[in-house]
Parts: structure tokens; C-alpha cells; sequence
């Protein structure tokens, strides 16, 4: 009785459908940088101060998040975001003190209000929130159940000062790198691709930019300007921390503009912007998200050590170098120097590990070397 020889069971369903699909550059990039412990952690401590940021509000304030008064409803706490969508016409009949004048001049208003009553631009006065007493001032102002992280010489709630600030911290890193990121991979991009008379052109501007000292920069132009905002610090530290940017994009496209999908494409007849912006970028970008990891950090520094020396962003912003300074006057108050010092360190730190993680993950010799 002859036997049918049993198929094998589709060569091991396709060598297990080839391996899972061999992943994706961006999908081993992400596999490495997990394995780094102290580079996710530092990834979640950068969403937990990004969620601060934005809920600041609800986190710490004196203006409701949410109110109705005299039949329409308000959403003051915005105010803290931009001064302007605080309604004009609320807060004059409330002069700033909302829990009692809301009920004062309407009994039928409602509000929603933060977890924590303190402002970070003024003091709260005696009996504002039921009968709970007021902010002390000077060397009276150490941590309490109240104020839990004291407060400063003039009775501003340095917690308050602390949640509102980190948004001004992350903002200052992520808008200036931002510039210096788009500035830095567009002229690294024209001067790898085009090579010639461009890259020549491209270096040499680089070369003059990198003896701008940063901090000096900003000082004569605060001193220039007769109302300095946060902006121009932002476009400053921008326009002025692109150039190692550029320098690692311009080595990438250098090296891609040989490659075979590169010359494909010019022989299919694809314009340079295409090919530079569709098809080399996304491969040059990995080694360009170092640098600008590190300049995050480097700019919340900048920001702390402006700030610290008195030209900072002006009133009504908040900022942990402001505190420091104030610390500076007055020794006793310790509490001035450690929260803020704290928080600008470790901030700095976190971005730093990111830093350093993406470098190993993206590093092609630990690649290479199965890591």
C-alpha cells in the first residue's frame, strides 16, 4: 500500500512570514532606545513636565478654569496662556479676586477652580480663599501646608511660580531648537546636495555664525530693544544653535546623494527639491535629532542663566532662573535656590539622557555590532 509523502507545511508558513517582516529603520531605532532604561525614563519625565505645562492652569491658580456670571459662562484661567483671553470686561468687575466678588455681584455664578489657590504673579491677601491667611513675605515664607514650597520675598507661592514656569522652560527649548532645526537641516541639505560653489558658501557662513557667543548676542539685543519679550530670546538662541545642525546634515546628504535610489531618481528625471525633501531627508534625519536633543537642554540653560542675571522674560512670566535670583539676595532663604535648581536640573538631565540614547540607538557601529 503505497504512502502520499506529507507536504511540508508551506516551508514553516514562509520562514514565519519572513522573520515578522523584517522591521523598519525607525522600528529597530525605537527597539534599541526602549532597552535604554534611563533614556525612557527620562522620555516619561519630559511628558509628565510637558502635562504640567500645559495644565498648569488647572493645577495652580486664582482664576476659575470655568464660571458663569450674569448669565455667561467664561473661561478665565486662560488668561495665564495670553493675558488677552481672560475676558476684559469679567475681570473688571471682579478686580482679580474671583471667589468672593463673583457671588458678591451675582448669587446665582459658579465656578470651577484649581486644585491649588496661589498666583504665580501676585500674593494672595488674608481671608481671599474662606479664612485662610495670607501669603507671608521674606524670610517668613518657608515651606508650608499652604505654600509648599514657601514663598518668595514678596510673598509671591514659589510652587505656583514653579508649575507656571516649566511652561516657559519647555517652551523656550522646543520653539528655538525648532528654528535652529529648520534652519540647520534646509542650509546643511543645499550645501551636502549641491556640493560646488554652494557648500563652500554654506561652510564658511557656518564657520562665522559659531563665533557669535549666544549669551552676548542676547544681552546687546535686550539692551537694544526697548520692551525685550521671550520671543526674541527664542529666535535668537535659534538663529544662533544651527550650525552643528547643519554640519551633520550636510555629512549625511554627502553620503546619500551617492546612493543608488538617489541616482534612480535623477535618472527618472525628479527635480532636486523632490529627491532632497521626499527621498534623502527621511533618511538623514535620525543623526540630526542628537544634536537638536542636546540643544533643548542647552536652551532651557541659557533661558535659567538670562533669567538669573536679570534679563529675563518679563512680567507676567514665570521662571525658575528668576527664583534663583532672588535666592541669591538672601541666602536664608534656601528654599529660593532648591526647587528651582532641582527642577532646571533635572529637566536638563532628562533631555541630556534622551541625547544620549538616541545617539546609541541611531549609532550604525552598535547596529552592526547587534546591540
Amino acid at each position: 500500500m503505497s504512502t502520499v509523502p506529507s507536504i511540508p507545511p508551506l516551508v514553516d508558513e514562509i520562514e514565519k512570514s519572513t522573520a515578522a517582516k523584517s522591521r523598519g529603520y525607525w522600528s529597530e531605532t525605537w527597539l534599541r532606545f526602549r532597552r535604554r532604561k534611563l533614556a525612557l525614563a527620562a522620555v516619561l519625565f519630559v511628558c509628565f513636565m510637558s502635562s504640567v505645562a500645559i495644565l498648569a492652569p488647572a493645577i495652580v491658580g486664582t482664576k476659575p478654569l470655568i464660571c458663569k456670571y450674569k448669565g455667561k459662562v467664561y473661561f478665565p484661567a486662560l488668561g495665564y496662556f495670553v493675558g488677552s483671553w481672560e475676558n476684559a470686561y469679567l475681570r473688571t468687575e471682579v478686580r482679580t479676586i474671583y471667589p468672593a466678588n463673583l457671588k458678591k455681584k451675582d448669587s446665582d455664578s459658579w465656578a470651577l477652580w484649581p486644585l491649588i489657590y496661589q498666583d504665580p504673579f501676585r500674593r494672595v491677601r488674608d481671608d481671599e480663599w474662606g479664612t485662610r491667611p495670607g501669603n507671608p513675605s521674606g524670610a517668613a515664607g518657608s515651606p508650608t501646608r499652604i505654600n509648599l514650597f514657601g514663598t518668595t520675598t514678596a510673598g509671591f507661592d514659589v510652587f505656583a511660580i514653579m508649575v507656571h514656569g516649566t511652561r516657559t522652560a519647555l517652551l523656550v527649548g522646543f520653539v528655538s531648537m525648532g528654528i535652529a532645526g529648520t534652519i540647520g537641516v534646509f542650509v546643511g541639505a543645499l550645501a551636502g546636495y549641491f556640493r560646488g560653489p554652494a557648500d563652500v558658501l554654506i561652510s564658511r557662513a557656518i564657520e562665522v555664525v559659531l563665533c557669535i557667543p549666544t549669551l552676548v548676542l542676547i544681552l546687546a539685543l535686550v539692551a537694544m530693544l526697548e520692551k525685550p519679550q521671550i520671543w526674541h530670546t527664542m529666535a535668537i538662541i535659534g538663529c544662533t544653535q544651527w550650525t552643528t545642525i547643519a554640519r551633520l546634515a550636510r555629512a549625511e546628504f554627502l553620503k546619500l546623494r551617492e546612493s543608488e535610489f538617489v541616482m534612480s531618481a535623477r535618472a527618472l528625471g525628479v527635480k532636486p527639491a523632490r529627491i532632497i525633501f521626499r527621498h534623502v531627508l527621511r533618511n538623514a534625519l535620525a543623526p540630526v535629532l542628537v544634536p537638536i536633543t542636546f540643544g533643548i537642554a542647552g536652551a532651557i540653560l541659557i533661558e535659567s542663566a538670562l533669567s538669573y542675571l536679570g534679563f529675563g522674560p518679563p512680567p507676567p512670566n514665570a521662571s525658575w532662573g528668576d527664583l534663583l535670583s532672588q535666592g541669591r539676595e538672601d541666602m536664608q532663604m534656601w528654599w529660593l535656590i532648591i526647587f528651582p535648581g532641582a527642577a532646571i536640573f533635572f529637566t536638563v538631565l532628562a533631555y541630556n539622557l534622551i541625547g544620549e540614547g538616541l545617539q546609541e540607538a541611531t549609532d550604525p557601529r552598535l547596529r552592526e555590532a547587534g546591540k
